[in-house]
């Protein structure tokens, strides 16, 4: 019996020591696993640090183990800017239950090796850059509650064998470029609550069976290409509470009975398809309801009672049809009144008949946006609109409202864009309208306005349109009105009644690019004042009773598109500049101008000139048919014979004198030159060559930080006070760097802002080899260049090893600084100084990631750049230098407004300008502002859409990101006149942020389209 007992134990003994060492083997193999998931992994982060030897595994960063068996049960490296590929050895960790690689640099394939993960539940790789194909065999994965694969490159189609995974609660795969239709296995999809395939190239239409979903609440899939009606079993899903299809091909009529059958709907977005038939009167019946997006299809019929929504925020009901023009075609609004919380109400471009009613005087004081345009309304607008004191749109354009503009319109602060042309207004403009300095755009184009403009408008200094043509406004310009430097997009005075002459503080407007003046009553001459609107691309002074010569200064007037001076009373000859502008059309026609027509330029092309109606020209090219000018010589042959004889002999003396003074005199200032060379050429502290060389331990490739635009960076410490700097080294090789220490000496002793980096000093020598060196040593930036957070994978300093995440507020912080650092180039020196480089890389963060803008070597003093055309040097980056300079247009602080306006965008949505997406006419630019307002998220970093997404504040930053945006868009317009002042960015950018800190309440994307629906005269 004791020998049996002895053996029983014998082999427990055993079978324990067999279950230590098989967990032991099993554990091994999790930690090679581990291992090898780092070696797929390029410069290993900080974040990785403590996957060594020195600890065990389970106490490696991101790892969690189970206290039973000691094998990994979590791996969680979200936002730890990891580079690299998965590997394949992943599949190794079979206890793996959640898996979480989100808002990292992953490339290259999801290995298939994903499918031996059966205990996973949470499988997140969203906001990397995988490609290929969603691995088929995932399918095998049964246990995944949670799949997100959103904000990739994965191409193909969503396999099948999804269908299969019946525990799966969230699918993401927005934001990547897949195809092909929805499998219709997705049916047995039996626990699924959210499925969000927004932005992909999926076809076909939505298979019936997603009707069996009945615990699905979030079903996302815009801005797809599915087309078909959507299906009658979607809207028996009670348990819906977002439904957003917009941005296909969807047609035919909604479910009667929609209300009913989704009474938890509180998001409705189908906006952008072909959608028929009436809307729905049952929506009543959603109560929930804060969002409604019906813009942009094919609705017909009135608009049903929303009585029962004080929960709307958003109601979107643009260009659909609605409406019979009949007088209660706005009976709806009424109920309005009740929706406490609206935010945005946009009706604009319908058939709406009928008056506009004094009810919406009592609409909510959170409204911010109205736009009724395009439509046939008509009566008064009502003395109460002043009472929706939170208003920042208001559009009343192409109706038939009459009656005056109501003073009470003063109470809107907040206004920005105001839009009342196309209407029957009569009355004077209020004055009241000047105490509203929020405000951008003011269009009142073609009504009956009368009376004077209001000087009072002069302090609006963040208006960028002002159109008030077509009225019978009469008495002079006023010069306040002209003082708005802010004016950088339009200012459109024809057609009225206007008199006295062009105020000579028309030569403030230095940013504005169109400029129509004409058909009006002006006399006296062209100011001189004028050649300072250098941005001035559209001229029109036409149709009024201006004298004189047509003035000199328009010669400075480099960006002349359109010059129409036509039926003045204009006199002398046409000046020869004209022809040295880059003119397409010019109109000189009805003057009183003489003399010689000029030969070159827009001259030479007679489609694009007239100068019909001046009696006394002569010349031009044959084409013209004008007589031949007279010689203007009398003086008799012998006269000119003696004179030639006498002039000559003078002429070569003269010469010889000259040409003998200018020798000694540059001998001697080069002697003088030799003399003072470096003391010239360092107006800093001077450094000596072998101090920077013990300072970087002699240049090594270890303190090497990165390359500027004509030498090296290296990381330094100073030995005579310890102090760590950085040293760019120029390359004296390289064309052009002399020159650029130069410009960075110039221009760095002159100027002095926080947010441009500082020079400490300079060194003008040898180094060991006996050649000329030359180095600047600046302030080293801890935290490196914006590039470096933008695009993490391109580490610039290497000691820096946290993750490199940028939220919007640090964003939009950096982007103040910027423009702060340009403002102060721009109009605070005492020469305007245009940077010629700004880009991320140029942008170096400090210790408190407060922003230095840097490398001034392509810097340009406007003062000598209005001399000459820019030079192959002066064009800056490939992406962000100016369109202009690329045909050969003058340096100009516009170019680097258009510099900055990039660099927001990158800003925002993570990408660079010369990223390969864009080809084929989309550029960064236009790739932004299509998404504007209303898909902006869909453009945006993915690291930014988690804080909308997520954030307890959603609407709030979503609102702050979509102004910091259409700054971005407005500063990177193609022509330099219709960018925002970056003065005017300024003061945007520090109101979104004073918006923003204070807790405001925010609101939903702009409907109406951006950036301003002005219609200039065109000529």
């Amino acid at each position: 019996m004791s020998s049996c007992i002895l053996w029983f134990l014998f082999l427990q003994v055993i079978h324990h020591s067999f279950s230590i060492s098989l967990a032991r083997g099993e554990s091994e193999i999790d930690k090679l696993s581990l291992l090898a998931f780092k070696a797929q992994i390029s410069d290993p982060p900080e974040k990785l640090s403590s996957w060594n030897e020195s600890l065990p595994f389970c106490q490696w960063s991101g790892v969690t183990c189970g206290r039973r068996h000691q094998r990994v049960i979590e791996l969680d490296l979200h936002s730890s800017q990891l580079v690299g590929s998965l590997s394949p050895h992943i599949g190794n960790l079979s206890f793996l239950r959640l898996l979480r690689l989100e808002n990292n640099s992953f490339t290259n394939t999801i290995p298939q090796e994903i499918d031996r993960l059966v205990r996973l539940q949470t499988l997140i790789l969203g906001n990397n850059s995988f490609t290929g194909e969603i691995p088929a065999n995932i399918s095998h994965c049964s246990n995944l509650l949670s799949l997100n694969l959103e904000g990739n490159n994965l191409t193909g189609n969503l396999p099948a064998g999804l269908g299969s995974l019946s525990k799966l609660q969230v699918f993401s795969f927005r934001k990547n470029n897949l195809g092909g239709k929805i499998p219709p296995s997705f049916e047995n999809l039996s626990s699924i609550i959210e499925i969000d395939g927004t932005l992909n190239n999926l076809q076909g239409d939505i298979p019936s069976g997603i009707g069996k979903l009945k615990t699905l609440s979030f079903f996302s899939l815009g801005s797809n290409n599915l087309s078909g009606t959507i299906p009658l079993s979607l809207y028996n899903i009670s348990s819906l509470f977002r439904l957003s299809l917009a941005h296909n091909q969807f047609h035919g009529t909604l479910s009667p009975n929609m209300g009913l059958t989704l009474p938890n709907l509180q998001y409705l977005g189908i906006h952008d398809n072909r959608l028929s038939g009436l809307i729905p009167a049952t929506l009543i019946n959603a109560t929930k309801f804060t969002g409604i997006y019906l813009s942009y299809n094919e609705f017909t019929g009135k608009v049903p009672t929303l009585a029962s929504m004080p929960n709307l925020r958003v109601l979107s009901m643009q260009a659909i049809g609605l409406g019979n023009g009949e007088d209660d075609d706005l009976s709806f609004l009424y109920t309005l009144s009740n929706s406490s919380k609206l935010e945005a109400l946009a009706i604009n471009e319908n058939n709406f008949g009928g008056v506009l009613p004094d009810i919406i005087s009592n609409f909510s004081t959170k409204l911010k946006q109205m736009t009724f345009g395009s439509n046939q309304i008509r009566g008064s607008i009502p003395d109460g609109i002043g009472n929706l004191v939170s208003l920042d749109t208001l559009g009343l354009e192409a109706n038939q409202l009459t009656g005056s503009i109501p003073s009470s319109i003063g109470k809107l602060r907040n206004l920005a864009d105001f839009f009342l042309n196309e209407n029957k207004l009569s009355g004077s403009i209020p004055s009241s309208l000047g105490n509203i300095t929020s405000l951008m755009q003011i269009n009142f184009d073609q009504n009956n306005l009368q009376g004077s403009i209001p000087p009072s408008l002069g302090n609006c200094q963040n208006l960028l349109v002002l159109a008030l043509s077509q009225n019978n406004l009469s008495g002079p310009i006023p010069k306040e009105v002209l003082s708005i430097s802010s004016l950088s997009m339009y200012l459109v005075l024809s057609e009225n009644q206007l008199t006295g002459s062009l105020p000579f503080e028309v030569g403030k407007l230095v940013t504005l690019g169109y400029m129509d003046i004409s058909k009006n009553r002006l006399s006296g001459e062209i100011p001189a004042s004028l050649g300072s609107c250098e941005s001035l691309e559209h001229l029109y002074l036409d149709g009024n009773f201006l004298q004189g010569p047509i003035s000199e200064s328009l010669r400075s007037l480099r960006a002349l598109q359109d010059l129409n001076l036509s039926h003045n009373n204009l006199s002398g000859q046409i000046p020869k500049f004209l022809g040295d502008l880059k003119l397409q059309s010019l109109d000189l026609s009805f003057n009183d101008l003489e003399g010689e027509v000029p030969m070159n330029g827009v001259f030479e092309n007679t489609s694009a000139i007239s100068i019909s109606g001046n009696k006394n020209l002569c010349g031009g090219i044959l084409q013209l048919n004008l007589p031949k000018c007279r010689s203007k010589s009398t003086k008799p042959k012998s006269s000119t014979k003696l004179v030639l004889i006498v002039a000559i002999p003078c002429g070569f003396i003269g010469l010889i004198l000259i040409t003998s003074f200018l020798y000694f005199f540059c001998l001697k200032k080069s002697l003088r030159k030799t003399k003072n060379d470096l003391a010239r050429e360092i107006p800093f502290q001077g450094v000596a060559y072998k101090d920077l060389r013990q300072a970087t331990n002699g240049f090594s490739s270890e303190n090497f930080i990165g390359a500027g635009s004509f030498g090296s960076v290296y990381k330094g410490v100073l030995a005579s006070d310890g102090v760590i700097v950085a040293v760019k080294v120029f390359n004296l090789l390289r064309e052009g760097a002399s020159k650029s220490f130069m410009r960075e000496c110039a221009a760095l002793t002159n100027i002095r802002h926080r947010n441009l980096v500082k020079v400490l000093c300079a060194c003008a020598g040898v180094d060991v080899q006996g050649k000329d060196f030359k180095a600047l040593v600046y302030e080293f930036m801890i935290n490196g260049s914006l590039e470096e957070w933008l695009h993490p994978n391109q580490t610039l300093y290497q000691e820096v090893h946290e993750p490199r995440n940028l939220n919007l507020i640090q964003r939009l912080n950096i982007a103040i600084d910027v423009a702060n650092a340009l403002d102060y180039l721009h109009n605070h020196c005492k020469t305007p100084i245009a940077h010629c480089d700004l880009k991320p890389s140029n942008v170096l963060l400090d210790g408190d990631m407060t922003a230095h803008v840097g490398d001034f070597g392509l810097l340009k003093f406007l003062s000598e750049a209005s001399c000459q055309t820019s030079s192959v040097g002066l064009k800056g980056t490939v992406g962000y230098a100016a369109p202009e300079y690329g045909i050969g247009s003058e340096v100009s602080t516009l170019g680097d407004v258009y510099s900055y306006g990039i660099l927001l965008l990158e800003m925002i949505t993570g990408k660079r300008p010369t990223d390969s997406m864009f080809k084929d006419g989309i550029e960064l630019h236009n790739y932004v502002k299509m998404a504007l307002p209303d898909r902006v998220v869909d453009v945006a970093d993915p690291k930014l859409v988690i804080e909308v997404d997520q954030g307890k504040d959603a609407h709030q930053i979503l609102e702050c990101l979509i102004s910091i945006t259409k700054v971005g868009v407005f500063c990177s317009e193609k022509f330099p006149g219709e960018r925002m002042g970056i003065s005017n960015a300024v003061a945007v950018l520090n109101r979104t942020k004073a918006n923003f800190l204070e807790g405001m309440n925010s609101y939903p994307p702009r409907s109406s389209s951006w950036p301003c629906r002005v219609q200039a005269t065109s000529k």
